[in-house]
């Protein structure tokens, strides 16, 4: 599974020579043509084919290629663990490889620096805090040298996020929480810190100087117009915000500088990712929802970038649509929001005037700006259950502009007061019926029955709830005892289908009673 998933160059219309290779060699990197080098890694292009797995082969048998053309004996222990790491790509595994370079000294015929380094950073991405302390500190070395040859200095902020992110790693270690394989969380984690702390620095005022040279152009988009003759990104970046409105009153001052970092600036889109990986993983946690899985992953195929169309989920309670929308959405590496509909009886969702002590933008430019994406997944969770009072306004009419293309293009928000795209947002929603919701915007979406599953796929939901109940308690999921053949036998027999919900207060039953008859042992 990819560990780290790193922001796409922005497209400008000016570009360095050495940006530009930069961008060619992102893309071929993510192809699978061009191995990173450990700066390349450190300045956020991503892995080999996008995959920690798959950069660990890559790097390890093109080493061990070199070492046995020198014939050295001194080198042959070093090249029979690259062997391994190239079979078995595994923390332990680079921990060895890491430990082994001590002995070694550097050298333009085997650069020990690089190799160490290289093993820090696969070390960070498997969750190790001390090695992604380290990473930080080699980016700050690099950020402040792009600082001595007057380079933007965009490592600063990633460096910064990095130093956070080694003291999250930290904690979860102490809480015993697992973070190896969990990469979307990485992502997610790394993009957060990395946004704040750049936010901040522009709100400090040195936005103009750290924007003072374009980034690297990636060669394979071309410039766009809308029917407007505004500039687009359609392949990794859009301009969400292109002017803030009445911005020479004090309120406007103040919007303008809450929204600073996106005004006339390009917003990443997330790229599709393997759809047939991301078909697998989502199969192996919801076997019984495969005609669901295919019509929702089906209209990505030949996509760029993450976009899916308005869609309900429609199904019984405890059936997992929930849990789904969350996982696709992780699955997809797209930020996302999870927003329970319950008590919702007003407008909010589409934007409150400033002007208003409770002003704010609409739920989808308040997801734009905290993840700095212009194309993020929002999830609305049991949409039935809105209020239906028109009082001060209600979510469906809110929903029906924004489901429809034409009116999200040119979203005006009441807090920004222009228009804003909100074209590339996607909206997911969930549904135990479809009563409540009016037919004028059920005509705006697609809505796929999400099935319930069966005793039959016990062996599969199980397992995975018992590691969810022990990540949930602080503790590592891989001390749980796998079920043995009679568990699983006895939870099909006492729980019919239907429910995720029943079946996990079952699985807690029988942690409860192996808890009691180790305490009796």
């Amino acid at each position: 599974m990819t560990t780290f998933i790193p922001e796409a160059p922005r497209v400008v219309n000016e570009a360095t020579p050495r940006d530009r290779r930069f961008s060619r060699r992102f893309v071929a990197a993510k192809a699978g043509r061009h191995l990173p080098s450990e700066e390349e890694l450190l300045r956020g292009m991503p892995f080999f084919r996008e995959a920690r797995g798959e950069d660990i082969r890559e790097y390890a048998n093109r080493l061990s290629r070199r070492l046995r053309k020198r014939n050295r004996s001194a080198l042959s222990v070093l090249v029979e663990i690259l062997d391994k790491l190239a079979g078995d790509p595994s923390e332990a595994t680079v921990a060895a490889l890491e430990a082994l370079l001590d002995s070694l000294k550097d050298s333009k015929r085997f650069p020990v620096h690089g190799c160490r380094l290289r093993c820090r950073f696969y070390r960070a991405s498997y969750g190790d805090p001390e090695a992604a302390a380290l990473v930080a500190g080699e980016m700050a070395r690099l950020a402040l040298h792009d600082i001595r040859q007057k380079d933007p200095p965009t490592l600063i902020w990633r460096s910064l996020s990095w130093s956070v992110y080694s003291t999250q790693l930290e904690d979860w270690k102490r809480s015993r929480i697992a973070v190896g394989g969990s990469g979307v969380r990485a992502a997610n984690e790394l993009h957060a810190f990395e946004s704040q702390f750049k936010r901040a620095i522009n709100d400090l005022g040195d936005h103009e100087a750290v924007s003072r040279k374009p980034e690297p152009k990636d060669p394979v988009a071309n410039d766009l117009q809308d029917s407007d003759g505004l500039k687009m990104l359609p392949h990794y970046g859009v301009v969400v915000v292109q002017s803030i409105g009445n911005d020479a009153t004090s309120d406007g001052k103040r919007v303008a500088r809450e929204f600073a970092a996106l005004i006339k600036q390009p917003l990443t889109l997330r790229t599709v990712p393997d759809l047939v990986k991301v078909r697998a993983r989502l199969l192996g946690e919801f076997p019984y929802a495969l005609p669901v899985v295919d019509e929702v992953l089906k209209g990505s195929v030949g996509r760029r970038h993450v976009w899916i169309r308005p869609t309900i989920l429609l199904g019984p309670p405890g059936c997992g649509k929930t849990r789904f929308a969350r996982r696709l959405a992780e699955e997809l590496r797209t930020p996302y929001e999870l927003v329970s509909c319950g008590g919702m009886s007003d407008s909010a969702i589409g934007g409150a005037a400033r002007r208003w002590s409770t002003g704010e933008p609409s739920l989808a430019m308040m997801a734009i700006r905290r993840h700095e994406c212009a194309g993020p997944i929002i999830v609305l969770d049991e949409i039935e259950k809105v209020g239906t009072s028109r009082h001060n306004g209600n979510v469906h009419d809110v929903l029906v502009g924004l489901l429809e293309a034409e009116t999200s293009r040119r979203w005006h928000d009441p807090y920004v007061e222009a228009s804003c795209d909100l074209s590339h947002v996607s909206w997911m929603m969930t549904a135990n019926a479809l009563d409540p919701v009016p037919g004028v915007l059920l005509d705006r979406c697609r809505v796929l029955r999400f099935p319930e599953p069966g005793p039959e796929q016990v062996s599969v939901l199980a397992p995975r709830i018992l590691e969810r109940l022990y990540v949930d308690a602080g503790h590592d999921p891989r001390w749980a005892t796998p079920l043995e053949p009679f568990e699983l036998e006895a939870l099909s027999a006492a729980w019919p289908g239907g429910s995720i919900r029943r079946l996990e207060r079952l699985v807690e039953v029988l942690i409860e009673g192996r808890e009691r008859e180790r305490s009796r042992q």
